[in-house]
């Protein structure tokens, strides 16, 4: 911030930030009579839709004062974007200027008062904002004259003596040392020590207590070879410090990071091994490497799920995955480098050693003051020239710390996902420091130096043929453009690009949320690229942004689409050649681009809706991909990095919404996320597996959405299971040998069905439930037999599915199904469905704990017991049981034996299913207790999520609240599992000070309320007789539904169809007219996702759905939201229309309702059909079967005007 003075006189703290859209108007308020001489005529939306940088300066009420646009090709059509550099050497002077150190203004306006000062402090800031800035240019018409407040700011560039330019422009520049010079660097001296220990005062404790201020002289009286201390001087007066030491415990740093791509901080050494003997065995599987060639984790350890098979390039650190997308330095002064990847194929705990020296020095402590902090890469420059014998800088920082200026020029390190080293690791080569960096197009004379990049990468092939195809046709087979481009240093490549444009863009504005980073409308068709390969030498790392910039530029894109498969899709036959895996290569690039969201879809009733269906391109199945993304406003705006360990325990719904918030975070990028499951992360598996239809579904998380996230790209999975909590050395152990450290633990692991301990009641006794309840049910703590499933997730029911193949499905013998939720319904259906005949299974039920059955609902219980009859499925209810028989195979289930409330019975069993008894797992229950975290039946936290630990947070079936609530009953399992998640992740986000906190204090005592959650609580699932089962309801304790029905303010039922002919379809109408409530139950398939869309809104925007049954217009509800009024209520941004027409009404500017026969002729008040008239434009590729929004338009004011009033002006 800084204070300006207006031409009135009023002094004022100013402010700068990136500009916004919503800044557009208050741009335009501000131009003069001079901005389209000096600028031309501008279109402001379209100019903030490509620039590079876009700034604006507030006053201290927030409200606008200043606006300033930089792009890097120069404002006016004086040369082609892409051969600007040329133009200037051709016709001017200054030969220094580079697209690296280059923008040009496009647009600058000031208020009138503040037009002196503005100028000035914008482009100071710009300088600020952008390190690597050097020269800002501005052309203008030759006739025109600067403003006096900008010739402060600008000089003129001399033109070259032949140049005619300067007839119809002048250029004029503004070099940084004008503005916002480098600091002069030097050695610490004694008399420095005031301005350092001031600077020190305002420091973090952190820093603090890492330095006294009592060592500070000792820093800089005993610098010898090996220890230095350098200031950072601005006007005469030390603004910043920097201690550094020639001593680096290197072998320490290669136990805890993957230091592969730095030549583990050593000298290249002949006796060096880099690379594990190659087995032939291995040999073939190095071709058939999936999504983004497979180089990410160099060194697994034993159970940690090493996930960036597919990751394309975060490795699960997420911030570096340069060093294995990229040619490796071995020599800082040979970029070619000796150092060879370690393939993902190659298993075990293999790791590099290192023979030579140490080659790098370390900063040991390092502060500046804030308002140079940009400027901390001008220390580099010095002190590289005090360890000339070193070619690696390194800085390890505290985890908690976040991420300063001088680090985003280093690359991060990757730790081993189990490493407990305490800080984080930074590394910068001397290279770096080089400011040659020139990207161009590629030309078939670069084909050495790309093999030479590329050669260490398992896709190497499949570059070097895109480049060359490049090289040689410039298209593809299917005919689209390609385009080539590399990076060079010191005439060598040191990296490489392929791109193509982007066919699919249709498909990727319905499909992903990509309107939430760019203003599509403005973008033209060819305007949109697909980044295939992106390779990068690390020790350019922090030159990513600016490749990126100049690709854009080069290529005339504004934006580039990055997709990331999942890992069923590695072999299989794409339908185009660049949706396969293997077509992108792994892209270091990905910590500079921006997640996209996922969309949801609608489901169109294709057949009905006949020509008014959307476009193939919108409506047609492609391959699932997570889609990354940038455009020309986001390559220079830095992430926000967190590297606080966070690991979550469990892939339980709420656990994958927890990181699916984290990870889709607009502006952070956290670096540190670490997920424990026992089968890893989900969604592993392709799409209509047999296996899925074991479970229930909870409708939360499909195997599409998994692959559309790709927490894998983000996420270190370790897999195993949680075995116990070391609160005070803040680790997890994991299966009792690997030990994952955290900051904030996240326990998400949810209940599990468990193995059921029989009774042991003798049935030759004849006994009856009543003499073994109250005993029942325990945890069986013997060994499992073989033939025991209890399911619990993907994993096991592929595992059960396939046991069952080899062993039953061709056999003979009985499966028993025991329990009383709804999986066992489903469990019987996929049964069926595997062949198993239908009297050969056997449903067990046990008593009921509750009053309130899985169905609840008698019709459907009716319908689904039919089912089993005519399947010939044994049903015995109310049965515990008491005895399993081993036989001669103490590993297998031979019989069962149950009490009832008459007589026992015994059962044959070839497969025995439970689903009885669900709890939380012991070994996490013992890891809990152990622990010293309250456990009351389960683990108790508060309305925030925390446990009696701070670093410790819970949330999920797993937890239960405080007693001191005295809501005992109202447990996350009655809530939505995915609200549950993403309300767990804002409270870590305000917990690390990530997200703005609110503006209003909360009431007094409000922390002793229980949160209320709307989201709905969702279950499905296909059932007995083929029946597709969902059932929507609201959230809370479940009640039965006879019971419901007979409350005085229950409201109305809405039910058509009969459950036994599979056609039935009830709605629950509350008291406020509000859909609560849904059940399905069809023979047919149906669009679950749409009918999840009409929970929670009001009967009248059905169609005026009450009317209409009362009227007996509605025979059939699932023809009825099938019909075409309703596409629009399943549009994903129909609630931002909702909320648009709420906030028009609560306005006042609609007015009081009509009188009929006025209603008749106007049916809808002009300031709610805008709203309607905007939606229906700008999803029109979504919602085409709607009338045209232009005819509604003219009809609206045709009906306002009458029949003869004067034709409306053409829109």
């Amino acid at each position: 911030m800084t204070t300006e003075t207006s031409s009135r006189g009023d002094r004022g703290v100013i402010s700068a930030r990136r500009t916004e859209s919503h800044d557009v108007s208050d741009i335009i308020g501000l131009f003069s009579n001079t901005t389209d001489d000096l600028f031309g005529r501008i279109d402001v939306v379209h100019l903030l839709e490509r620039a590079s940088l876009a700034l604006t300066l507030c006053n201290e009420k927030n409200v606008a004062i200043a606006h300033a646009v930089f792009l890097d090709y120069p404002n006016w059509n004086i040369t082609d974007q892409s051969d600007w550099e040329s133009f200037l050497r051709e016709n001017y002077i200054s030969s220094s200027c580079t697209p690296l150190n280059t923008l040009f203004m496009h647009l600058c306006v000031a208020k009138e008062e503040y037009a002196a000062e503005c100028p000035q402090e914008i482009v100071r800031r710009a300088f600020i904002t952008v390190p690597e800035l050097q020269f800002i240019l501005l052309f203008i018409p030759a006739e025109m004259n600067l403003e006096p407040d900008m010739e402060n700011v600008f000089e003129k560039m001399a033109t070259a003596p032949d140049s005619v330019v300067d007839n119809d422009f002048t250029l004029f520049v503004c070099p940084r040392h004008r503005q916002y010079p480098q600091l002069y660097v030097r050695k610490a001296r004694l008399e420095d020590h005031d301005d350092i220990r001031a600077l020190w005062t305002h420091q973090n404790e952190t820093l603090k207590e890492t330095c006294s201020e009592y060592s500070l002289a000792d820093l800089i009286e005993s610098q010898d070879e090996d220890n230095q201390a350098a200031v950072g001087e601005a006007g005469g007066t030390a603004v910043g410090f920097m201690s550094l030491c020639s001593q680096v415990n290197v072998s320490l740093l290669q136990e805890c990071f993957d230091l592969g791509p730095f030549h583990g901080l050593c000298k290249p050494h002949p006796e060096d091994i880099l690379k594990v003997p190659q087995d032939p065995s291995l040999q073939e599987g190095e071709d058939k490497s999936n999504q983004t060639s497979q180089e990410t984790e160099s060194v697994p350890s034993p159970n940690v799920e090493h996930v960036p098979d597919e990751d394309a390039a975060v490795p699960s650190s997420g911030a570096v995955t340069v060093p294995h997308a990229e040619l490796l330095p071995g020599d800082a002064k040979d970029f070619k480098g000796s150092a060879t990847l370690l393939e993902a194929e190659e298993k075990g705990s293999f790791r590099p050693l290192y023979r030579g020296a140490s080659n790098a020095f370390c900063i040991r402590l390092f502060w500046i003051d804030e308002k140079y902090e940009t400027r901390s890469l001008d220390f580099l420059q010095y002190v590289f020239k005090l360890f000339p014998d070193k070619d690696f800088c390194v800085i390890l920082v505290p985890h908690h710390v976040p991420e300063f200026p001088l680090l985003q020029s280093f690359v991060r390190a990757v730790p081993f996902c189990t490493s407990r080293f305490g800080q984080e690791l930074y590394v910068f080569h001397r290279a770096g420091l080089l400011t040659s960096f020139n990207v161009r197009s590629a030309t078939n004379n670069d084909l050495p130096g790309v093999q030479v990049l590329t050669e260490t990468l398992s896709l190497n092939k499949r570059i070097l043929n895109d480049f060359s195809t490049f090289t040689l046709l410039r298209r593809d087979p299917d005919g689209t453009a390609v385009k080539a481009f590399v990076a060079e240093v010191l005439d060598q490549i040191v990296g490489v690009s392929v791109i193509r444009d982007e066919m699919h863009i249709e498909y990727i504005r319905s499909h992903y949320n990509i309107e939430a980073f760019i203003n599509f409308n403005r973008h033209q068709q060819e305007e949109h690229g697909h980044l295939c390969h992106f390779v990068l030498n690390p020790i350019f790392h922090h030159y990513t942004k600016y490749f990126l910039k100049e690709i854009l530029r080069l290529a005339h894109k504004s934006s580039l689409y990055y997709p990331i498969y999942p890992q069923y899709v590695k072999g299989k036959i794409a339908a185009f050649q660049f949706q396969t895996p293997c077509a992108h290569s792994l892209t270091s690039a990905l910590h500079y681009m921006a997640p996209v969201r996922p969309r949801r879809q609608i489901v169109y009733p294709l057949e009905e809706l006949g020509i008014n269906a959307p476009s193939e391109q919108v409506s047609k199945d492609q391959l699932s991909y997570s889609l990354n993304h940038t455009n020309r406003k986001l390559v220079l705006e830095s992430k926000v990095s967190v590297n606080t360990r966070i690991v979550v325990v469990g892939a339980s719904d709420v656990g994958i919404s927890f990181l699916e918030t984290l990870v889709f975070w607009p502006r952070l990028q956290f670096n540190n996320l670490t997920l424990i499951s026992t089968h890893g992360l989900p969604g592993k598996d392709p799409p209509g597996s047999r296996h899925r239809g074991f479970l229930i579904n909870s409708h939360c998380f499909n195997d599409e959405d998994h692959a559309k996230m790709s927490l894998r790209s983000w996420v270190n999975v370790v897999v195993g299971k949680m075995t116990s909590i070391n609160r005070a050395a803040k680790y997890v152990v994991v299966s009792k040998e690997e030990k994952v450290p955290y900051d904030y633990l996240v326990l998400c692991a949810g209940q599990q069905y468990q193995v059921p301990a029989p009774t042991g009641a003798d049935i030759h006794k004849l006994p009856t439930n009543r003499d073994v309840l109250s005993e029942w049910p325990q945890r069986y703590t013997g060994k499992v037999p073989s033939n025991h499933f209890t399911l619990n997730d993907s994993q096991d029911c592929a595992k059960a599915a396939r046991w069952l193949m080899e062993h039953v499905v061709n056999a003979e013998g009985n499966v028993i199904v025991y329990g009383n939720t709804m999986d066992i319904y489903t469990t019987v259906e996929a049964l069926l469905s595997l062949g198993i005949a239908g009297a050969r299974i056997h449903l067990v039920q046990p008593p009921l704990r509750s009053n309130v059955t899985c169905l609840n609902n008698n019709e459907l219980e009716g319908a689904v017991g039919q089912a089993l009859g005519e399947a010939g499925v044994s049903v015995h209810r109310d049965c515990v049981l008491a005895q399993w028989g081993t036989g001669d195979d103490p590993d297998l289930i031979t019989s069962a034996s149950f009490t009832t409330s008459t007589k026992p019975f015994q059962l044959q069993c070839s497969a025995f299913f439970s689903f009885a008894y669900r709890t939380v797992d012991y070994e996490t229950f013992k890891a809990i207790n152990d622990a010293c975290l309250v456990f009351d039946g389960r683990l108790v936290i508060d309305t925030k999520f925390c446990t009696n630990d701070v670093s410790i947070r819970a949330a999920g079936p797993l937890t239960k609240y405080s007693r001191r609530y005295y809501a005992d009953e109202r447990t996350h399992s009655h809530f939505s599992s995915k609200e549950i998640g993403s309300e767990l992740a804002v409270s870590m986000l305000r917990l690390l000070d990530l997200t703005p906190q609110p503006s209003s204090v909360a009431p007094e005592g409000t922390d002793s309320l229980i949160p209320t959650y709307k989201g709905c609580k969702i279950k499905g699932g296909v059932l007995p007789g083929g029946y597709h089962y969902l059932h929507i309801a609201k959230p809370g304790i479940p009640v039965r539904l006879d019971l419901e029905l007979c409350l005085s303010d229950h409201g109305m039922e809405i039910i058509t169809g009969k459950a036994r002919e599979g056609n039935y379809f009830r709605m629950h109408i509350n008291k406020y007219s509000m859909v609560d409530g849904i059940t399905c139950f069809s023979k047919e398939p149906f669009p679950a996702s749409n009918y999840i869309c009409l929970y929670g809104q009001h009967e009248r925007l059905l169609n005026d759905l009450c009317y209409r049954w009362n009227q007996g217009q509605i025979t059939d509800l699932y023809r009825f939201f099938r019909e075409p009024w309703s596409m629009a209520i399943y549009h994903d941004q129909f609630i931002d229309l909702k909320e648009e027409l709420r906030q028009a009404l609560l306005s006042e500017q609609v007015p009081q309702p009509l009188p009929e026969d006025a209603a008749e002729q106007s049916p809808c008040p002009e300031p709610l059909l805008r709203p309607v008239l905007r939606f229906l434009r700008r999803h029109r590729h979504r919602l085409p079967m709607y009338y045209p929004a232009m005819a509604l338009r003219r009809a609206a004011e045709e009906a306002a005007t009458g029949p003869g009033g004067a034709d409306p002006p053409a829109p």
